[in-house]
């Protein structure tokens, strides 16, 4: 029996269709989530992004990038330790996640105002860390968006005490439209899962899109975007400081 073509083509194959595939589902919940975004610029207010695993990376792409938004601010599962005075000990827990009782300690060190946006990144959108956190800023009257895969939530089961995944409780959701597990490549004569994450790729380009129409949106009803230029091009570190001190003590880098 012939296997199943298996590399770096076959992978590029998928990646393009799935890009072009949540581009198009996701027009809506981009618009939505977009004007959360652009209300809360406005506002002056700050969007707080929070992931953990390998969703920190979606976070990273919401907080503190060229080209995004100054307004920014990561939470890391690091901030108990970096700046609660944690004992590191406990990031060494790799179902530190899945521990109940995190979001309030999170929430607190992220020193959120009345106007801040949060932005929860999570593909299963079930752990427990994930969902106190969403109904810890709901509860508080902040706007949320979930950034998930619907497929994956939809296929595992609750682990919160209070049955809610983090889909439920957003304001807008992103679907990444990952596969539960991610990977989207079958390893031949295994059932191992397969390989290649989708999630990363998907995530990022639903962050950009939700940041183009956010600017778009800023620019029509006469506000100045706030925006990161790379440190890394002449003038550029300055430039962002500038920015940057409006927002003193509001913006947080997953610890830093």
């Amino acid at each position: 029996m012939d296997q199943p073509a298996l590399g770096a083509a076959q992978f590029a194959d998928i990646a393009r269709t799935a890009v072009d595939r949540v581009a198009a589902a996701n027009k809506e919940s981009v618009a939505a989530a977009a004007r959360l975004f652009a209300d809360c610029v406005a506002a002056d207010g700050v969007i707080h992004a929070f992931g953990t695993g390998h969703s920190q990376a979606a976070a990273l792409e919401v907080a503190g990038r060229a080209g995004g938004l100054v307004p920014t601010s990561r939470i890391a599962l690091a901030d108990l330790v970096l700046r609660g005075g944690e004992d590191p000990a406990i990031l060494k827990d790799p179902l530190l996640e899945r521990s109940p009782g995190l979001a309030d300690r999170l929430y607190a060190l992220a020193t959120p105002r009345p106007q801040d946006l949060f932005v929860i990144i999570s593909n299963s959108g079930v752990n427990n860390s994930i969902v106190d956190l969403a109904l810890k800023v709901t509860g508080a009257g902040h706007p949320l968006v979930a950034l998930t895969s619907l497929e994956h939530t939809r296929a595992v089961p609750a682990l919160h005490a209070s049955g809610k995944r983090l889909a439920d409780l957003a304001d807008a959701v992103l679907d990444n439209g990952a596969p539960a597990g991610d990977a989207v490549l079958p390893l031949p004569g295994s059932d191992a899962g397969g390989l290649c994450g989708i999630s990363t790729l998907t995530s990022s380009l639903l962050v950009q899109m939700t940041v183009a129409e956010a600017v778009a949106l800023l620019l029509a009803e006469g506000v100045e975007p706030p925006l990161y230029v790379s440190a890394n091009l002449p003038g550029g570190h300055e430039r962002n400081a500038v920015l940057e001190a409006r927002y003193t003590g509001r913006l947080h880098r997953g610890g830093h």
